[in-house]
């Protein structure tokens, strides 16, 4: 495994380190997202009982070489036709992180061959955030998609920041620019400084629907009124509906575009 400078960090794909497979689901490092969106459905088909296995290429982990059996960061993504005359695949979907999981479990199953990548997520443990380990992941990812032979990779992109202004309309936050001209979102930044072009915007990537009572659960807190709710680390208000018990979450990501050739 290479060393990767500057945070001294181990990186390695799970084909490389089976071992730490499991590891990088402890709390440790799954705390660094919300408990609600480990219950998109969609997931399943890639995170599920033994599907990541056909992914051991696509997955990436970091330690730290003073702990080589600790993970600290996760990167996951997934090999997926698109721009080859496949139908239906003529642009990259408004489903965003949903579909595109989607399309790589039909291309296996129908052993369709992979033209492009997408990452998934790059997930840092809370306590190094901040000090540009997702950078490292992120190179990383690119690294290792072009390493499989790969000229694109493409990502769904999360921005960082966006939570903190849930009602702000998605396209209009995305839109924002510092005085420089970047982004004014962190991690599309990050993304842009690294080549990326930004694509589109996803308006459906992630769709998580739960009782009331599992949304009570996933997020500590109660909802006594239908309509829109405010719910901590969302993008978007989620809506709610108590006379129907459920509640829904409808999360847009941003498309964007890293040309590795």
């Amino acid at each position: 495994m290479p060393k990767t400078q500057p945070a001294g960090l181990l990186v390695a794909s799970f084909a490389q380190r089976p071992d730490l497979r499991d590891k990088v689901f402890a709390p440790e490092i799954q705390s660094a997202v919300p408990e609600f969106m480990r219950h998109d459905p969609a997931g399943a088909l890639y995170y599920g009982n033994g599907q990541l296995d056909h992914y051991r290429e696509f997955g990436l982990v970091a330690v730290d070489s003073a702990q080589p059996d600790r993970p600290v960061a996760r990167a996951f993504s997934v090999p997926f036709a698109f721009g080859d005359g496949t139908k239906g695949r003529e642009e990259l979907p408004d489903g965003g992180w949903d579909a595109v999981i989607r399309w790589a479990d039909q291309d296996r199953r129908a052993r369709r061959p992979a033209t492009a990548v997408s990452a998934l997520e790059i997930m840092v443990a809370p306590r190094l955030q901040r000090r540009g380990i997702s950078r490292l992941m992120l190179t990383a990812l690119r690294d290792n998609a072009r390493r499989l032979g790969f000229a694109d990779l493409y990502a769904p992109l999360r921005p960082t920041d966006k939570h903190r202004e849930p009602l702000t309309p998605f396209a209009d936050y995305v839109a924002r620019r510092r005085e420089d001209g970047s982004p004014h979102d962190s991690w599309v930044r990050t993304h842009v400084r690294a080549g990326a072009r930004i694509v589109k915007v996803a308006h459906c990537s992630m769709v998580v629907a739960g009782t009331i009572a599992e949304w009570s659960r996933w997020t500590g807190l109660s909802f006594t009124a239908s309509g829109p709710a405010i719910v901590p680390g969302a993008l978007s208000p989620i809506h709610v509906s108590l006379e129907q018990d459920h509640a829904v979450y409808v999360e847009p990501n941003l498309w964007v575009h890293h040309q590795l050739g």
